[in-house]
């Protein structure tokens, strides 16, 4: 079987080291976590070459990270959002409830997960047609402008005599009446092509609510076929995630949207179509309104659903953040009475594993879906998950607590580490910071130092520590005359963070 060429619009060009690369830009050490999360991303793309027989025994190899906090476990989630095109997902674990219990249920993941993709395959199929939808727009202008080119003018009557005229004289006044047409409307065309007719107003039937999310439910609760809340009359109660109601009340809307609508004139083209307003607006505001209804005129002949759900089934990524605050340890004889442990767990075990959620858009399948999972696990281990989800997340990465090095590499490497953040906020002021490097290596020592005595918190101590540096300068920088340089030395880093060290010494001893 010949392997299918794989969509242009895919991450599959990113190569693992490419993935790598990137990820490195942003997030200092972990290299393991880093190849393991680059080897998943790209055997989602390798899957898809795969003759058909062999592609559906292919399951993905979902990931289980384990590190404390502050280590980058989140932060590689939030880089590889970034890099995938794919439809990707980041939740917390504890914000789902077990069935039965008010909150929101793990079937919640997969729905969003599918409102991503509808806007991912929206915004690729748009861009694909925006340079076709262009060309319309500009005739479309000249059609208001103008008027549009009528058959019936070729067909004059004699109205004295009520008989046709000859067909010379019917040949010539057609050919007269069409070169003169045509001459304005290249002349309006050059004109509107030097930008000289943007001031110009024109009357534009704009779709009403055009914009909306096409299928999205509006903040009523409805399901917006006609464009949102001002396009659809029906709104239903309840739970607007609840992919019954979303699909009777989309029904509704697009039953009112094909006979005109309640209020609203009925859409052109003589077919019905969704409600409209005539609005008055400039040239210049009116390219944009017809190219987007233009746009959504060409989505229509498209089943972008399908697209959507195909997206998710075959490339969907979901990142649970904290799993282990969903875990009880076994120590305890005595079962938990929280909605948001273990019975979460047992409600992850058929979306990992591979179930059939209904959505609004339709049944999406997660076989094939990448889960990967997170958790600093302080004070539980990763056994005291069930075993069965244990089993579901077979790839372990460990992520390493960070060193001092570590954190020297986080202030100074990175594309936006804290540091350049830092100048460039004081920049703004007219002000120049300068950091030594001596005092760079104080910054890191200090922070490892209260990670080992306070409390463990990674990276995010940096913050801690720059803020109590920064705070007076950066309440005084506003009153410095500009083009002020204020260095920053070891020195002043000792000088700002000795009662710091004070008080965690204290810390220890106090109950």
């Amino acid at each position: 079987t010949t392997p299918p060429s794989p969509p242009s619009s895919q991450p599959q060009l990113l190569k693992p080291q490419e993935i790598v690369h990137n990820l490195n830009r942003h997030i200092v050490g972990q290299q393991q976590a880093k190849r393991s999360v680059a080897i998943a991303m790209r055997n989602r793309w390798r899957r898809k070459l795969l003759p058909d027989e062999l592609r559906m025994e292919v399951t993905p190899r979902n990931v289980l990270m384990i590190g404390p906090t502050g280590c980058g476990k989140t932060e590689v989630a939030r880089r590889m959002a970034a890099l995938s095109d794919a439809p990707f997902i980041k939740v917390e674990a504890t914000k789902f409830t077990e069935v039965g219990y008010h909150g929101r249920d793990v079937d919640q993941i997969i729905r969003d997960l599918m409102d991503i993709s509808m806007n991912l395959t929206k915004k690729r199929k748009t861009e694909q047609f925006r340079e076709a939808a262009k060309d319309t727009v500009e005739d479309r202008i000249l059609d208001l402008l103008t008027g549009t080119t009528s058959g019936s003018d070729t067909e004059e009557t004699d109205s004295s005599s009520g008989t046709k005229k000859s067909t010379t004289s019917k040949t010539a006044a057609a050919s007269s009446s069409s070169s003169r047409t045509s001459s304005s409307r290249e002349s309006f065309r050059s004109l509107l092509q030097q930008g000289s007719l943007d001031d110009q107003e024109v009357e534009v039937d704009v779709p009403i609510g055009l914009g909306t999310e096409k299928g999205a439910a509006p903040a009523g609760g409805g399901a917006g076929g006609a464009g949102g809340p001002a396009g659809g009359i029906f709104t239903l109660g309840g739970d607007a995630n609840n992919p019954n109601l979303a699909a009777m009340s989309d029904f509704l809307n697009r039953m009112t949207a094909s006979q005109g609508g309640a209020g609203g004139k009925k859409g052109g083209g003589g077919g019905g179509g969704p409600p409209s307003e005539r609005k008055k607006m400039s040239i210049a505001e009116a390219r944009g309104v017809i190219l987007e209804m233009e746009l959504e005129r060409m989505l229509e002949s498209i089943d972008i659903k399908k697209e959507a759900i195909e997206s998710v089934e075959e490339s969907g990524i979901v990142f649970i953040d904290e799993i282990d605050k969903i875990c009880s340890s076994r120590d305890f004889s005595s079962k938990s009475a929280d909605a948001s442990a273990e019975g979460v767990q047992r409600d992850l075990l058929p979306l990992v594993e591979g179930t059939t959620i209904s959505t609004k858009y339709g049944n999406v399948n997660t076989d094939y879906v990448l889960f990967i999972a997170s958790g600093a696990f302080h004070s539980v281990k990763p056994s005291d998950m069930l075993p069965e989800l244990q089993g579901r997340l077979p790839i372990r990465v460990e992520l390493q607590g960070l060193t001092e090095d570590d954190l020297y590499k986080i202030l100074t490497e990175p594309v936006a580490n804290l540091l350049r953040q830092q100048i460039e906020l004081i920049a703004t002021e007219g002000v120049e910071l300068h950091f030594e490097d001596d005092a760079v290596r104080e910054i890191a020592r200090m922070a490892a130092l209260l990670n080992r005595t306070v409390e463990n918190i990674g990276a995010r101590r940096l913050h801690t520590v720059i803020e109590r540096i920064m705070e007076i300068l950066s309440f005084e920088a506003a009153e410095m005359e500009d083009g002020s340089v204020i260095t920053i030395d070891k020195a002043l880093i000792e000088e700002r963070l000795s009662d710091v060290l004070v008080e965690s010494d204290l810390s220890r001893y106090i109950l």
